[in-house]
């Protein structure tokens, strides 16, 4: 079967890792992928073509794309269609009807999106919600990554939370590190360990890497170091606000790397600070590797994969000092390493695969 998906490009986001991963584990059960991109461009876009056919739609904006993808369908002719991300997620089942190819088509939300797009106005929420009443309908089948996001598109879509089916994103084991790699990590941190504390995304508002700063500088350790391995539109922010704060000195900058194994694998303690989440792959990260993880019970997310706090410390969201005390507490605690291992591998990409093909073929 040829599966084609969509999405607005390959940049190191979370959800463009998410399809190179499942689209990997598709091939392996002897199907042909091709990624359609509304613009051919981001950090993962090298990968990508080197497993896989990439298809450029050339279409920078969301109100062209129905028109480029009703040409791509009639000309590419797919066994089926894999759309994440609104307005995506609702273009996709439309332009499927447009061009006359029938295909399945299976869309999914990776976001709480109420939360997302809180400041966008009434009048932008009111067409999301239109559309995504209309779209979703339209669509063989509708996935949510967590409970609580299927929580929140059943709302906003006024379809019944049985019309949703959760599938967890796949988080592939990591391999370990090879020694020199290990070796450049621990050089970064240039501190000992028992009080390196690392957290992993893209420094975008949604993260508060704020607040995770603030946090810290509650600590008193002053041998402590705070490590973002990521990069964004906030960078040059926080570089003020650690000097802001007289921590700046304790504050690493390691940038954005494709394979962040050796900055979990040297840290003490993994911190997820986001004001929302649609999942949190990098819990599952960190877990995978072993390390202790603090994260804010955001929407929807990390309570899910933590179990409400069997395998982390959960905090609440935008407080600081709760967040201070609980990378205190987590520090000092021990931890069951191989628990944290067993927890991660029940994210495996095998089982979200299957998944989603159970959906794509289930009348095959």
């Amino acid at each position: 079967m040829k599966i084609s998906i969509l999405l607005p490009n390959l940049s190191g986001g979370g959800v463009e890792r998410i399809r190179i991963v499942l689209a990997h584990e598709f091939v392996n059960s002897g199907h042909e992928v091709e990624f359609v991109l509304m613009q051919a461009q981001g950090e993962l876009l090298k990968e990508a073509h080197t497993s896989f056919s990439v298809v450029d739609l050339a279409t920078p904006h969301a109100r062209s794309l129905p028109f480029a993808l009703v040409r791509y369908l009639r000309q590419h002719r797919p066994d089926a269609l894999l759309a994440a991300m609104w307005p995506l997620t609702v273009i996709a089942p439309l332009a499927q009807r447009l061009s006359g190819h029938r295909c399945k088509v299976i869309v999914s939300e990776h976001n709480t999106l109420s939360v997302q797009f809180s400041d966008w106005g009434q009048l932008h929420r009111t067409a999301m919600r239109a559309s995504m009443a209309m779209g979703y309908r339209l669509s063989n089948h509708r996935i949510g990554v967590s409970q609580g996001v299927i929580q929140d598109i059943s709302t906003l879509s006024g379809l019944r939370p049985t019309a949703f089916n959760v599938i967890y994103n796949p988080v592939p084991p990591r391999t370990d590190p090879l020694i020199k790699v290990l070796r450049d990590a621990e050089e970064l941190w240039a501190g000992p360990q028992g009080g390196r504390i690392v957290t992993v995304g893209s420094m975008k508002a949604q993260k508060n890497h704020g607040l995770l700063m603030r946090a810290f500088a509650q600590l008193d350790r002053p041998d402590a170091r705070l490590m973002f391995v990521g990069d964004g539109p906030r960078r040059n922010g926080l570089m003020a606000l650690a000097q802001n704060l007289g921590i700046a000195n304790q504050v690493i900058f390691a940038g954005f790397h494709l394979d962040p194994t050796p900055f979990y694998k040297t840290a003490d303690l993994f911190v997820l600070s986001s004001d929302y989440e649609g999942f949190g792959n990098v819990i599952v990260e960190a877990l995978a590797c072993g390390t202790p993880v603090v994260s804010t019970d955001c929407p929807s997310g990390p309570a899910e994969i933590l179990m409400n706090g069997k395998y982390g410390h959960l905090v609440p969201v935008r407080e600081a000092e709760k967040l201070a005390k609980g990378i205190e507490e987590t520090l000092q605690a021990s931890h069951d390493t191989d628990a944290l291992i067993s927890r991660a591998a029940e994210f495996s990409p095998s089982i979200a695969a299957q998944s989603y093909l159970k959906f794509l073929f289930d009348d095959a």
